[in-house]
């Protein structure tokens, strides 16, 4: 029997393996489906501190490896979040990771501080900096290690450990988890989707109501995993939480030796409500086959250490 729990920061999770934030609606949902509570955590839909509209539609196509999405991270906001969708999700025991995000450092600030008096089980904040800077709109906070920096510090009321997602778009991805981390986050969220476009032949038109979108699955898996390697290459004191095109226990395992401490899945879980769980124990016989007893002896295991 492998020890399946790891530690992420000050966090010990049950598992390693997590939603990803986007891709698991408010998290209840799934209960039907399977145990939330044996997952390492569930991670929500990110959220601003009040209502927002997200993008026109369509929002979502079909690649031949994975979707592109703009879905604008519509939501209805922190304190909606708080009072309807959060006590479901606690009733079924997962520790609940929230996300949020903002189109300024303010409203970032606003939704940490109404964030803070969320329960016990709301045991970390990833902050999404991957998304638009609507003051400076040329870029993302995430391309930008001082905006990264400023955006963490104005979160740090929310008062739980912070995790920064970022932008695989980034130029030097190690300068900005470097600059999330000396700014409080705990850890690193790698990465989120790769910027895509699809175009329809027939009516020579963008399929997205946005025009632009994201791409994730399988396709940037390998891309997310150099994301991985590259960082704890260059901070192997920061804790990583690796994310893209997670489909079986072999590609956990992949992202471990990589550097992560856990993994999420997020676009296998459009195809099969029931893949966290599947992949999880397809990780755990992985582990049984190869003699593998603890998480921990996997991290970093692709690294040269002499």
């Amino acid at each position: 029997m492998i020890d399946r729990s790891t530690t992420v920061g000050s966090l010990t999770l049950r598992a390693p393996v997590l939603t990803a934030s986007g891709t698991a609606g408010h998290g209840a949902e799934f209960a039907r489906y399977l145990d939330p509570a044996s997952l390492g955590a569930v991670v929500v839909k990110s959220m601003k501190a009040g209502d927002w509209p997200g993008n026109p539609a369509p929002r979502v196509h079909p690649t031949s490896s994975g979707m592109v999405n703009s879905v604008g991270l519509q939501g209805k906001g922190v304190a909606h979040w708080l009072a309807h969708d959060l006590p479901p999700l606690l009733d079924t025991g997962a520790a609940v990771v929230a996300s949020i995000w903002g189109g300024s450092v303010d409203e970032y600030r606003q939704a940490a501080e109404a964030l803070a008096e969320a329960p016990e089980g709301v045991v970390a904040v990833e902050v999404n900096v991957s998304c638009p800077n609507l003051e400076d709109r040329s870029r993302m906070f995430a391309h930008c290690p001082n905006a990264t920096a400023e955006v963490m510090a104005a979160t740090a009321a929310v008062g739980r450990p912070r995790w920064a997602k970022l932008s695989p778009n980034a130029a030097d991805l190690a300068e900005i988890a470097s600059a999330a981390a000396d700014a409080g986050a705990e850890a690193v969220v790698l990465t989120n989707t790769l910027l895509a476009m699809v175009i329809d032949v027939e009516t020579r038109r963008p399929v997205l109501g946005a025009r632009r979108g994201g791409l994730s699955g399988a396709a940037m898996h390998p891309v997310a995993v150099r994301a991985v390697y590259d960082v704890h290459e260059a901070r192997p004191d920061l804790p990583i939480i690796g994310v893209g095109g997670v489909s079986s226990g072999a590609d956990v395992v992949e992202f471990l030796l990589a550097g992560a401490s856990a993994v999420q899945v997020g676009t296998a879980t459009f195809a099969d409500p029931r893949a966290p769980r599947k992949i999880l124990n397809d990780f755990e016989k992985w582990c049984d086959r190869h003699g593998v007893q603890s998480v921990s002896e996997l991290i970093g295991g692709a690294h040269d250490r002499n």
